[in-house]
């Protein structure tokens, strides 16, 4: 069985989002995805909304991008709120409930975290659908030189982003969330999708004025 995934897709929970859950399901429905993972900023709310809707079509991961001391941490497979802001103390609280941390467009950071706290990190966004190809082949480079296993992700929030960049594995038995979470964490899968100059450039001015209007 071939899984289509996006592991990083926001909806109107996060600040800077507008997409219902309800809208998300039916989007990655038409655009064949298999699974998401809802990484609302700072909540999981809408993962938890996502997963309550009743459908037998998208697999939910429920996630949150949390803002620490450097940078943005995404945490996988959640099931409580995440309440640390310190990099370290949340890997730990990720980890603690189970769940895989993710460094995502690692090189969009205003403080870059030293070696010894990546190393903690369990996965490396190497591909971002809002960030340059520049950016995102330094982020694959240092996956690779960390020997993280790296992931795409499209980082969603507006409707025409959803699933833009994708990953696909092709030997999963079903969709399922251990099956999912193995082949990630073993790096068993491809990526694709487009990162243009263009996409990226409206998808960084629609958020901009998305968080305008919300603010």
């Amino acid at each position: 069985m071939t899984i289509k995934f996006d592991p990083h897709v926001h909806s109107k929970h996060s600040y800077d989002g507008v997409l219902s859950p309800q809208r998300i399901l039916k989007i990655a429905k038409q655009r064949a995805l298999d699974a998401i993972a809802i990484t609302d900023h700072n909540t999981i709310k809408g993962g938890l909304q996502a997963k309550s809707i009743k459908q037998d079509n998208i697999l939910i991961i429920v996630g949150s991008e949390v803002n620490t001391d450097y940078g943005d941490v995404i945490g996988l497979f959640l099931n409580e709120e995440l309440k640390s802001q310190r990099f370290e103390e949340l890997i730990d609280e990720i980890r603690d409930q189970g769940g895989n941390s993710v460094l995502p467009h690692p090189y969009r950071r205003k403080r870059f975290p030293g070696n010894k706290l990546i190393k903690t990190v369990d996965i490396i966004e190497g591909i971002n659908g809002r960030t340059s190809k520049e950016l995102n082949v330094k982020a694959q480079d240092l996956a690779n030189k960390l020997e993280k296993p790296t992931i795409a992700g499209s980082d969603a929030h507006i409707s025409f982003e959803l699933g833009r960049v994708w990953n696909l594995a092709g030997s999963m038995s079903n969709c399922n969330e251990d099956d999912l979470r193995k082949i990630i964490l073993e790096g068993k899968f491809e990526t694709g999708g487009i990162t243009s100059p263009l996409l990226q450039k409206i998808s960084i001015i629609s958020g901009a004025a998305i968080k305008r209007l919300k603010g």
